[in-house]
């Protein structure tokens, strides 16, 4: 029973006339094509409406967020299909596919009175790096870090070709690697889907933590999804960083295996967030926070096992990810086949969750997450060395995040204290390889790092 579900019946509106109206509305990573807005539809059993009051009414009823038809959206996706964004007061919320990371980028840069986005799913440290204008062309556009959707759901594919040479979570022939243009004519050949975030910091992680340096001893490229399959299948692409629901389609139609999960890389990680624009959410602090109650009941409600069939039904649709029912549910069930002759995966909680993993909260935003994604921006010196030191970050965390309206908006919604952090820090993170990130001396951690460029 999720939280939300425990809340006094005086607080909902129980009526089928409000059911019914709540109940109408509604990797670019995966190579989809995009749609301005997700085609609505009518939810089966959409939720009863909140009895708001007059003074706690949200400003507005819309917003326009993106997102990726990847696993990592489903918190957005469900929160429209299942009513629970009407519930809280916000039924016009707009849910529009983008095309890829860089048109998602453009268009909360934009805002929705042009055209665009007021802020959607996002790769990290991407809502800090947009705010300083420094993957913008200069244009600084402010944002708010307001939630994590997901931990888990990504991987490290290697293709075919490289099969039984020892690249599993741990690569046992590193030279392998590095003397990949002695055998082959060229470097050792690694895609991700936009630079200098998520999926770029995961890849480099691998590889440094075995002694390969992701800058001199292969080429690490920012490829479109369909781009790089294709060139696993031919054989001129070697590893690919990616999330569901490709791990399991490499593997199955035969065009790879899996070195690792990056739940096995570092054990309920930060993933992808919810950030909107900082303008918006200024203008407008209660629907912010209406936003916010109806993703954390749409989180608890994709944990669910028994809901997990209806939220493959759901997401799998062409307006969403439009991809085979059966791509998509052995992730949801936690299940992988790694391929290589490695032992298959089988738990729930190594696949995709979206309220609580093995540590603790998914949904809250810790700072202590957004320093480390800042931290490794240092470690590569990503951006000409715009993020000088720690220093910095540090004081770039605390402009962009707003766990605080994360906190307001749980309390507001009557969930369990004990669920709600006490700490902006989840303290001491430590890694496959037994490096740890104390949050506390993110220096000491730069300093523990052998392959670097800081």
């Amino acid at each position: 029973m999720s939280e939300f579900s425990r809340l006094t019946r005086r607080r909902f509106i129980a009526t089928a006339g409000a059911s019914a109206a709540g109940a109408i509305f509604l990797k670019g990573c995966v190579g989809n094509p995009p749609s301005d807005t997700a085609t609505t539809s009518q939810s089966p059993s959409a939720a009863p409406a909140v009895n708001v009051g007059s003074g706690d009414a949200p400003e507005v009823t819309t917003i326009k967020l993106g997102f990726i038809p990847i696993v990592e959206s489903a918190p957005l996706i469900i929160a429209k299909e299942k009513g629970f964004f009407a519930k809280y007061g916000m039924p016009d919320v707009e849910i529009s596919k983008q095309s890829n990371w860089a048109s998602a980028r453009d268009n909360v840069v934009n805002g929705s009175a042009a055209g665009g986005i007021d802020g959607g799913q996002w790769q990290m440290p991407m809502p800090h790096l947009i705010t300083e204008g420094l993957i913008t062309n200069g244009r600084k556009t402010p944002m708010y870090v307001v939630a994590q959707l997901v931990t888990n759901g990504n991987g490290i594919a290697i293709s075919g070709k490289n099969a039984g040479k020892g690249l599993g979570l741990k690569i046992s022939d590193p030279g392998y690697i590095k003397t990949f243009e002695k055998t082959e004519g060229r470097k050792f050949k690694a895609a991700h889907t936009f630079p200098n975030v998520n999926q770029d910091f995961w890849i480099r992680y691998w590889f440094a933590a075995s002694g390969v340096d992701p800058d001199k001893d292969i080429d690490l490229l920012a490829v479109p999804p369909s781009e790089t399959v294709q060139g696993m299948k031919t054989g001129t692409m070697d590893a690919f960083s990616t999330g569901d629901p490709w791990p399991y389609r490499i593997v199955a139609d035969d065009i790879g295996f899996m070195a690792a999960l990056t739940e096995q890389i570092w054990q309920s990680h930060p993933e992808e967030y919810l950030a909107i624009r900082a303008d918006w959410v200024d203008k407008n602090p209660k629907a912010t926070k209406a936003i916010l109650k109806a993703v954390m009941e749409a989180q608890q409600w994709c944990d669910q096992p028994e809901n997990r069939k209806e939220l493959v039904s759901i997401v799998s649709g062409r307006n969403y990810f439009n991809v085979p029912v059966n791509v998509l549910t052995p992730p949801y069930e936690g299940k992988y086949t790694m391929g290589d002759g490695k032992p298959a995966v089988n738990d729930f909680k190594a696949g995709p969750l979206y309220w609580k993993d093995g540590i603790g909260s998914v949904s809250y935003p810790y700072k202590s997450h957004d320093l480390w994604f800042l931290t490794e921006t240092i470690r590569w010196d990503f951006h000409n060395g715009a993020i000088k030191d720690i220093d910095t970050a540090k004081k770039l965390v605390d402009k962009v995040n707003r766990e605080d309206l994360w906190r307001e908006a749980a309390k507001e919604a009557g969930i369990a204290a004990a669920d709600i952090p006490k700490s902006t820090s989840r303290g001491v993170e430590k890694f496959f390889d037994g490096v740890k990130f104390d949050p506390e001396k993110p220096e000491a951690y730069l300093a523990s790092l052998k392959i670097k460029r800081a």
